[in-house]
């Protein structure tokens, strides 16, 4: 009912009944169904028996009746016709064949062989693969190694003196060789030969092994196969790969349609069994993944087509089968790792919801009294482009009750909800502090025991300072901190560290000390407090961050800085705009402070 090809098998499984979920499996057989897949066993069983009647009907109803032997009644004679010669038989044959003949020596054994001709398909297949002038002309039998020395290396002299001893066919075996041109091109020939004794003589048969080689080989790489399940004599066809498909040792039979089945799992079993009934009852192709159990786990892409007479009920399953284990396996590992990486995500979305809420909540408002104690503030804030959008710096502007203006700018160790943390700690810590009315340098010093409580982790740089606007005068302590800018018109100088130097970041060292530095400010002057990320740059250093730090504070205050808090903020803004640009490498924070009359 289906031909066969090079590289198929075919065999004919035993009639034996299917096991039920009682009944032990049929020696053989691959698995035995538990009680969840006994009942689709027998179901899958009882619609290929169903099939099989269907064909023993169809086939019957065109079988002719006894005693006919042709439409006409009359008793059929073979034509007559004249024996056809050696030389026709095998110019009729399509195989490339060769004719060898044995060269006796007293004792009959044979001492060489003889090429003594060929026939039509291979005069053709020589005229279309061996370039002209390769060979030397034929004059008549010559000894075959000879004409041929490439073959003198190949399995073919073995399979000849074999086949002329024991007078069996040979083969097919591969046999790769070559013929080199007058050109030097060298031809290569692969084949699969097979050595046939007839009479006196031995054909030498080439067949196109490459081809079917090639397809096994294609069929090996990409883990495929095909099978032909023959439904009305209950034997099956299938390439060589169909037992490394599915996982079977390699002298293990063929399994007919329903051991395959007992080798799935009942959710592939379920598959499975409609996928046989869409290609028997339905007449149509269908496809589905299977999950093999049994003697291994695998799983196999499935694509069935039913085969069938014109008019007639479906006689083959003709099935293409693809071991899919190692894509379907990654694509799992795939979707998984996809999976937890948006749940990783939504995890840290969540946290920078939260930590933006937060810092939105701590993150102060300029009172709208400060005018009235001579000064107008302005501030930017920059976070890191890469990160979770929020990091740890901070700034505050207070009046206090003593008519002096507490400002500060610090910057809390990492990034996220645990900085955000750190900072607000920070920040209202310092606020309350700040009521008691004591010197900038206590107030440093007090806020740095508030961060060793908070833990190792728990450390932050800060410029903390206190104007006294009766005085003019702007005092401040550095806590590891870089030094603010003073803008006086359209000059900008870097002011001098506190007497002693900057201090300690917060949260280092219990019991640390700070100094205060002083600075007098005139109408119209400007102090920037500033973060780390707005000047320091991967590669560089500080002295070049600080220098282009001046160099735009400069350029961007060239024509001064008008009146007014808008055009202090126009100024901050460009002052960042320039120092950052679109991506920041880390969170860049400024505060802008100007005494006014």
């Amino acid at each position: 009912m289906s031909t066969t090809s090079h590289g198929s098998h075919r065999t004919t499984p035993p009639k034996d009944p299917a096991p039920t979920a009682e009944a032990p499996a049929a020696p053989g057989r691959v698995g035995t169904p538990d009680d969840e897949r006994g009942p689709r066993i027998e179901a899958l069983d009882a619609l290929l028996a169903a099939q099989r009647r269907r064909i023993s009907a169809y086939a019957l109803s065109r079988a002719a009746p006894a005693g006919e032997s042709g439409g006409s009644g009359r008793p059929l004679r073979p034509a007559s016709a004249a024996d056809p010669s050696a030389r026709q038989l095998l110019d009729a044959l399509p195989l490339v064949t060769l004719t060898v003949t044995p060269l006796l020596d007293e004792s009959g054994r044979a001492r060489d062989f003889l090429y003594t001709g060929r026939n039509a398909a291979a005069r053709a297949h020589a005229d279309r693969i061996v370039p002209p002038g390769t060979l030397p002309p034929w004059t008549g039998p010559v000894p075959l190694f000879e004409r041929f020395p490439g073959l003198a290396d190949t399995p073919v002299p073995r399979m000849i003196a074999e086949a002329h001893r024991t007078g069996r066919v040979q083969g097919p075996e591969p046999v790769e060789w070559s013929l080199a041109a007058p050109d030097g091109t060298v031809v290569r020939m692969s084949h699969e030969v097979r050595v046939a004794p007839c009479g006196d003589l031995l054909l030498l048969i080439w067949e196109r092994g490459q081809h079917s080689r090639t397809a096994r080989a294609a069929q090996r790489l990409v883990r495929v196969c095909w099978a032909e399940w023959n439904l009305g004599d209950g034997t099956v066809e299938t390439s060589l790969g169909l037992r490394s498909v599915l996982g079977l040792p390699p002298d293990h039979p063929l399994p007919g349609l329903v051991d395959l089945g007992r080798m799935l799992a009942p959710d592939s079993l379920e598959r499975f069994q409609q996928a046989v009934h869409d290609v028997l009852l339905r007449e149509r192709v269908t496809e589905c993944d299977l999950r093999v159990v049994q003697p291994r786990e695998r799983i196999v892409h499935f694509v069935a087509e039913p085969v069938q007479p014109d008019g007639g009920p479906v006689w083959t399953l003709r099935a293409v089968l693809h071991d899919v284990t190692e894509e379907r396996y990654s694509r799992a590992l795939a979707e998984q790792a996809v999976r937890e990486a948006r749940a990783q995500r939504e995890r840290a979305d969540t946290l920078v919801d939260v930590a933006e809420r937060l810092r939105d909540a701590v993150v102060p408002r300029f009172p709208a009294e400060l005018a009235r104690y001579g000064v107008e503030a302005a501030a930017v804030y920059r976070p890191e482009a890469r990160t979770a959008r929020v990091g740890g710096d901070w700034y505050k502007t207070r009046m206090l009750p003593s008519g002096q203006v507490l400002i500060a700018l610090g910057d809390a160790r990492g990034h996220g909800l645990d900085a955000v943390t750190l900072m607000a700690k920070l920040r209202y810590a310092l606020a309350g502090l700040a009521f008691t009315g004591r010197p900038v340098e206590e107030l440093t010093a007090w806020l740095n025991e508030v961060a060793c409580d908070d833990g190792d982790e728990s450390t932050a740089t800060a410029v903390i300072a206190r104007f006294h606007r009766d005085r003019s005068l702007l005092r401040w302590t550095c806590a590891g901190h870089p030094c603010p800018l003073l803008v006086r018109g359209s000059d900008v100088t870097l002011l001098d560290p506190p007497p002693g130097g900057p201090g300690m970041p917060l949260g280092v060292l219990p019991g640390e000390h700070y100094t205060a530095g002083q600075t007098l400010m005139g109408p119209g002057d400007v102090v920037l407090l500033y973060s780390d990320g707005l000047i320091e740059r991967r590669g560089s250093d500080l002295d070049r961050d600080g220098g282009r730090l001046l160099r735009t504070a400069r350029a961007a205050a060239r024509d001064g800085i008008p009146p007014g808090s808008a055009a202090l903020d126009a100024y901050v803004q460009r002052l960042v705009d320039r120092l950052t640009g679109p991506h920041t490498e880390d969170d860049a924070t400024v505060l802008a402070f100007r005494r006014v009359a």
